[in-house]
Formats: C-alpha cells, structure tokens, sequence
C-alpha cells in the first residue's frame, strides 16, 4: 500500500497568555510528532480533552502549518470538523454541497450527479434548499458527513462527528465510512468512542499533551488508555 501522508517530526505550540507566562506553564499544542498513513488504513486518535487531538487533525489537513516539521501528502484531503465548519451560512444546503464539491475539485457535472444523494442521506428534505443559518447543530453536522463522505477524498479526516444525530443516523454514518473504507479509503478519526474506534480502526494513537503516549493495535492501545483513564 502507497503511503497517502507522511509527517516527520511536526511540532505546533499555541502562545502561553501572557498573565501566565510567569508561572512555568507549559505551551499546548503537539510535539514531534512523526507517523505515516497507508492507503486503506483507519487510523484513530484517542487522548483526554486537552491532549492535541484536534490541533493534529487540523494540521493533517493544511488548517495550521506546524512551527517545525513537514507534512507530505498524496491526493485529496477533506476535514469533517465540528458543526458546520467549511460552510457558508448565508448559503443553501444545496449551495453549500456544490461549493464544498467545487473545493475538491469537482466539476459541476460531477456534483449534478451526487446532489440527489447528499440531499438524501442528510434526510434534510425541504430544508436542503433553506440557509445554513436555520439549521440546527444537528443538521449542519448530518449535511456535513454527507458531503464530506460522498466526494470521497483519498484522505478523510473526522473529528468527533460521528457521534450526531440520532441512533439510526449514527448507524448510517458509521456504514458509509466502513463503506468508504472497504473502497481503499483512508480515514484517520479522533473520536471518545472507544467501541466505535475498537470496530473500525487499523491502528490506534494515544496522545498525551501533545505527544505520542503509545501507537498500535487497538485491542492493545485501548485497554491501556481505558485502565489509566479510571485512575
């Protein structure tokens, strides 16, 4: 398998407030942090709230440059970051899709093709043709991973957004990412969902503010992460 994206010793650490710069306190951020992902692999990232998970994905995706290192990437990389992120509030559902399609470098022609199922699978209905601004969180997120999930980028990056909508959605979204997976897509996802990261990922990192705690499979990762999280 190719390899779809190489970091090599990246390392981002967010200001220090200034009130606290006197008291030792150590910067957030990530740090030296090195890794590749195969074309095909699931990759999951597992950590408290704090740890760097998200400032990782956003990285992985071009958001923010790290302040040393490099990050090498082969294809298309699209983030499904949060509530609504990436859209355009004034704009439609519909509006936002081709937008989002155009980003990826799709043509219209291409977009014309796949608008039915977004629309679809979102289950937005008559709202699909409604501004983003009267969504809920809700329905931002469910267009979102139907956008997201039917350009298929070579590398998808997901933070936390699985976990939206209700049971049955949840379900559905699940599917079209293991569907997305069994046609040699490559995810790399940041989830507190341990059993949902147990069923679905190749591989598994902990990170531990901002560094690499540990990197493997995930029925060796998990329990360790899970029994020192009770402590």
């Amino acid at each position: 398998m190719s390899t779809v994206m190489r970091l090599e010793d990246i390392t981002l650490e967010y200001p220090v407030p200034r009130q606290y710069r006197k008291e030792d306190v150590q910067p957030s951020g990530v740090r030296n942090i090195s890794l590749e992902i195969r074309e095909g692999e699931v990759l999951g990232i597992i950590g408290r709230n704090g740890s760097g998970k998200s400032t990782l994905l956003k990285m992985m995706a071009g958001v923010f440059p790290p302040d040393s290192g490099t990050i090498s990437t082969r294809g298309s990389v699209s983030l499904l970051a949060g509530v609504g992120v990436g859209f355009h509030k004034e704009l439609t559902g519909r509006e936002n899709a081709y937008l989002y399609g155009a980003l990826m470098g799709r043509t219209t022609e291409q977009i014309d093709d796949l608008i039915e199922e977004i629309q679809s699978f979102a289950e937005l209905d008559h709202h699909f043709d409604r501004p983003i601004r009267t969504y809920s969180s809700g329905m931002k997120s469910r267009l979102g991973i139907s956008v997201a999930t039917a350009f298929k980028p070579d590398l998808l990056l997901i933070d936390e957004v699985l976990g939206v909508g209700d049971a049955s959605f949840r379900k559905k979204s699940e599917k079209r990412v293991k569907d997305m997976i069994a046609e040699s897509g490559t995810v790399v996802i940041v989830s507190h969902s341990l059993n949902l990261l147990r069923n679905i990922s190749d591989k598994i990192i902990w990170l531990e503010n901002g560094c690499i705690r540990m990197v493997g499979r995930p029925e060796h990762v998990i329990p360790n992460y899970s029994e020192e999280s009770l402590n």
